[in-house]
């Protein structure tokens, strides 16, 4: 009676594996997440004010949309961009993990003005890529517009919130 338990056990253990296998794979489609107009942007030239460009952002200002940003989307409009306002001044870093398109990160002062950028940040990547002076804003905008609009340390930015 044991061995035919045994045997038993043996057979369906086989059974579900070899059942298994032939199951096709299912693929998994993730959800997009859709861009949600929250606030306007404008960068301006520091020493003109003139207009360098005009965005729409999302503005992440809690801990959970600080700490996703942009991840699990696969791409961003031109003009278009995301703010994280943070309610400190401070070093910080960001990393790409999960963020599908390359990026231009602005890291911007608590006066508005651009202290530092780190340009064509890589998808996937989880390298730190930090603010090099402290920051109470980071603008996150497609890879190539910094050089794009000539951007320079000492422009500034002014923001509504919709």
């Amino acid at each position: 009676m044991k061995l035919l338990n045994t045997l038993l056990t043996i057979f369906f253990i086989a059974l579900i594996t070899w059942s298994c296998k032939d199951e096709p794979k299912r693929v998994v489609k993730k959800a997009e997440v859709a861009f949600k107009k929250e606030g306007e942007l404008r960068i301006l030239r520091a020493n003109s004010d003139s207009l360098l460009t005009k965005l729409n952002i999302e503005i992440a200002d809690s801990e959970y949309e600080t700490q996703t940003g942009l991840m699990y989307r696969s791409s961003m409009d031109a003009n278009q961009g995301m703010l994280f306002v943070f309610t400190d001044v401070a070093m910080h870093s960001f990393y790409m993990k999960n963020t599908e398109f390359p990026l231009d990160l602005i890291f911007i002062k608590e006066d508005l003005t651009i202290g530092s950028f780190q340009e064509n940040a890589q998808p996937l990547n989880e390298s730190s890529l930090s603010s090099k002076i402290p920051v109470q804003y980071v603008l996150e905008v497609n890879s190539g517009l910094v050089a794009q609009w000539g951007l320079k340390i000492g422009d500034r930015i002014d923001y509504e919130k919709l």
